[in-house]
């Protein structure tokens, strides 16, 4: 049961980062381990990808699976309380997720999105990654 109290629960969601997570540096790791080189958070393209390929014209999105609501996977189940707050933030940030990838193919950028819980199985992502920056 979640004892927490609202200050608490705030407090805590706030640690919570945008850039440098656990799950993004393992995939800059093994990115880097394969020899490519790249550029992080491009504030000039859509959505600020986590790992950006100029040359290849192609970007990496690290997903956290709660935050951008990975379909059918466990990590992306809702918070008990305070439904009508987070209902509507993290559907709005999975809306925002479809359209920023959509204006990015507009752009000419090619997109790889790699979930959280995917890292579980790393050398699965690291060949799906290398097929996409290879391609």
């Amino acid at each position: 049961m979640d004892t927490l109290n609202p200050e608490e629960r705030s407090e805590r969601m706030r640690r919570i980062r945008a850039k440098n997570t656990v799950p993004e540096m393992v995939v800059r790791g093994f990115v880097h381990a394969l020899g490519f080189r790249y550029r992080l958070h491009d504030k000039n393209l859509p959505g600020c990808p986590d790992l950006v390929f100029p040359a290849r014209h192609k970007v990496i999105l690290v997903h956290g699976c709660f935050w951008h609501r990975h379909n059918r996977c466990p990590l992306a189940r809702l918070p008990k309380s305070r439904l009508d707050f987070w209902l509507p933030k993290l559907e709005g940030n999975k809306r925002r997720d479809a359209l920023k990838l959509r204006q990015l193919s507009r752009l000419g950028w090619k997109s790889l999105v790699i979930w959280e819980c995917e890292l579980r199985d790393p050398m699965r992502v690291m060949f799906k990654t290398l097929m996409f920056l290879e391609d």
